[in-house]
């Protein structure tokens, strides 16, 4: 009962999880988004900052670039026009917040986050370009909200850089927030155990004492979450404990440098510094027994149920009683022949965790999540096991006829490679239980790793030998039958639910307007494993099953295609409005306005292969700005902007240019459509 309420447990913590990661379905608060610019007129070869003013709502925070946890911070990702570059965050000194699992790093109220961009040498004055932001951000309080929005700048460009004065309160102040930057400072440090000692030599003497040091680097804890500051002559000492293990207990990895703020009266931007040689390599460190015993028991128990599976529990009795009938009636032989299978399945664990060993990933588990290749793998991977599971397909059950001849052999030698036999045919047979048991153990240390998956074959090897050395238990054995059969299709549904919660952490990951594709992608791999368990069977023609397996190769290499990550998008699509496009037409700057919806299928289509490389670039080559208008949800603006152009229905498709008639390209939209209504501006 354990083993079958442990997945439906994590299933539970992980989307307890995801809400409080990504947020409460229906949650109202938002915040405001504005991006300034300190100038009025661009010259050729300038830097010049450019701000991102978040208003948050009250009593809500967003995150500092160490969030202290696994928080969002702020992030920009800039399409700027040909020759333009755009530098780091400059981020302002955070708050210190306690939370439940320690310190975090926020900001509340309204922070500025500032960005230096430099134009090209050859920027040619007279012109205006368009610089367009994607902004994201998560902000907090009982719940997290992710939030995101997509901006734009539209400057002159000239000889000579002009000054914005109704921005300079702004950015002063901005620039007011964050951490002074020391000249002739220096900077040192170097692991010391499981902690990080950090040495600070000021040019001269201090006029205050810091108060605390915030990390820059996650997994690293400030001074006020256990770490201490201490003088030594006119330098500090800054200690700073690492965390080695997550709050599931999962290794993390460590960084090789530092950097951070020393906050005080005057707080003071410590630059990154390496760390002396050797703070990376430390090795993960071990549970504490009593947390360790408890993976021990769900890796046995995940053992034991693997008899339960269809492909192996029938044949428990019959392997017990060959022990029986080549030992004869001695019983201390019989024995014998239940150590010598256990050791058959132990070496094969013992293989298998080695390959799993030697290939793991280098991240800490979870982590891993925010990567879009990685949660595609493994939703694939959960969503074909339970496939299986339920019985669309097979594998494992031609297994049993892997070995045959090795486990014909009397004696000792026979008992052995049946226990190899028995892991080989119980592993793919029932995957998902181990691949439960891989999570659970993943980023354990080797000592504890290797001891999780010899739990694990224990388990498998213990009815065989508790009935080698009783045999007349054989009887009380239950009878196999269809609730066998029951059951594991029962289990898959765990694994469908499980596939459904990474299908959604997916969409977070590539937006949802991309998730169409990996969504008939899983249509498509149904059908393949389908035609594969239909089809691909010992008992068909070999013409047959030829045909079988090309068609299964067929859709299941089309639905991994489908479902892949999609290439980000080129284009910056900022959000549609009247006001928006009235201001920028009467700054000169021509607009494309893109309406859209998710239910329309010629929309997703169109967005697919009407815009690729050429597009692009002659759209800013122009400087266009596009806007996107969301018809998913009913919008009255939206149907009178349409009725406007003529149009009731979308897709609509449409370039406005100041002084000229609005240009409404074809429904069905080809790249040629919107070169050439692009080359009439």
């Amino acid at each position: 009962m354990f083993r079958i309420l442990f997945p439906l447990s994590a299933l539970l913590v992980f989307t307890s999880v995801a809400r409080a990661q990504f947020g409460l379905p229906g949650a109202s608060a938002s915040s405001v988004a504005e991006l300034t610019a300190e100038v009025k007129t661009i010259a050729p070869g300038a830097t010049f900052s450019a701000s991102l003013k978040l208003d948050h709502p009250d009593g809500w925070h967003s995150y500092y670039q160490n969030s202290g946890g696994v928080e969002l911070a702020p992030a920009i990702r800039w399409t700027l026009p040909e020759g333009f570059t755009a530098g780091p965050v400059q981020w302002p000194v955070p708050k210190v917040k306690d939370g439940f699992f320690g310190k975090s790093f926020i900001f509340t109220g309204s922070p500025v986050f500032l960005t230096n961009i430099t134009a090209p040498a050859g920027l040619e004055p007279g012109k205006t370009v368009t610089l367009a932001a994607a902004a994201s951000w998560q902000i907090c309080k009982e719940s997290c909200i992710n939030e995101e929005k997509s901006l734009s700048l539209t400057l002159a460009t000239g000889p000579a850089l002009e000054m914005d004065p109704a921005a300079a309160a702004l950015f002063a102040k901005a620039r007011a927030s964050q951490p002074a930057k020391p000249g002739h400072w220096k900077f040192s440090a170097r692991p010391d155990g499981g902690e990080i000692l950090l040495r600070v030599e000021p040019a001269g003497a201090l006029e205050n004492e810091p108060a605390d040091f915030i990390p820059d680097q996650p997994f690293v804890k400030s001074v006020s979450s256990g770490g201490s500051i201490r003088r030594d002559g006119k330098a500090l000492l800054i200690r700073l404990p690492r965390a080695t293990r997550d709050a599931l207990d999962n290794d993390i990895p460590q960084g090789d440098a530092i950097s951070g703020v020393l906050t005080g009266t005057s707080p003071v931007a410590v630059p990154l510094t390496v760390i002396a040689s050797g703070a990376a390599s430390q090795a993960p460190a071990s549970l504490p027994f009593a947390k360790f015993l408890p993976i021990l028991g769900g890796m046995l128990l995940g053992g034991l149920i693997l008899n339960l599976m269809p492909c192996v529990f029938p044949v428990i009795g019959l392997k017990i009683m060959g022990f029986v009938q080549q030992a004869g009636s001695d019983r201390k032989k019989i024995a014998l022949h239940g150590i010598i299978f256990t050791l058959g399945v132990l070496a094969s664990f013992g293989v298998l965790s080695g390959i799993l060993f030697a290939t793991r990933a280098s991240t800490g588990w979870g982590y891993q999540l925010q990567d879009p290749w990685v949660v595609v793998t493994l939703m694939l991977l959960m969503f074909v096991l339970a496939l299986n599971m339920y019985g669309v397909f097979e594998m494992g059950t031609s297994a049993t006829s892997v070995g045959g001849s090795l486990q014909s052999k009397q004696g000792l030698a026979g008992s052995f490679f049946s226990g190899v036999l028995a892991t080989v045919v119980a592993t793919p047979c029932s995957g998902p239980f181990l691949g439960v048991a891989i999570g659970a153990a993943f980023a354990l240390p080797a000592l504890q790793f290797f001891s999780a998956f010899a739990a694990m074959a224990i388990g498998l090897a213990l009815p065989y030998l508790v009935l080698s050395a009783f045999p007349k238990l054989i009887d009380f054995l239950p009878r196999p039958g269809a609730w066998m059969e029951s059951f594991k299709q029962a289990m898959s549904f765990l694994l469908f639910a499980t596939a459904a919660y990474l299908l959604w952490v997916y969409g977070g990951l590539i937006d949802l307007e991309n998730l169409l594709g990996p969504m008939f992608g899983l249509s498509a791999i149904a059908i393949a494993a389908w035609i594969h368990g239909r089809w691909n069977l010992p008992h068909r023609a070999r013409s047959t099953r030829m045909i079988a397996r090309g068609l299964t190769l067929a859709f299941a290499t089309g639905g991994l295609f489908l479902a892949k990550p999609p290439q980000p998008s080129a284009i910056t699509w900022e959000p549609w409005s009247e006001a928006r496009v009235d201001a920028l037409l009467e700054q000169g700057t021509p607009v494309y306005i893109d309406f859209t919806a998710q239910w329309c299928a010629t929309c997703q289509v169109n967005k697919k292969r009407a815009y690729p490389r050429e597009v692009v670039a002659l759209m800013r080559k122009k400087g266009v700005v596009a806007l996107k208008a969301d018809k998913t949800k009913p919008n009255p603006r939206i149907e009178a902007a349409l009725q406007k152009l003529g149009r009731s229905a979308i897709p609509v498709n449409v370039l406005l240019a100041p002084g000229k008639e609005p240009v409404v390209l074809p429904e069905l939209l080809a790249p040629d459509d919107v070169i050439k209504a692009l080359e009439s501006l």
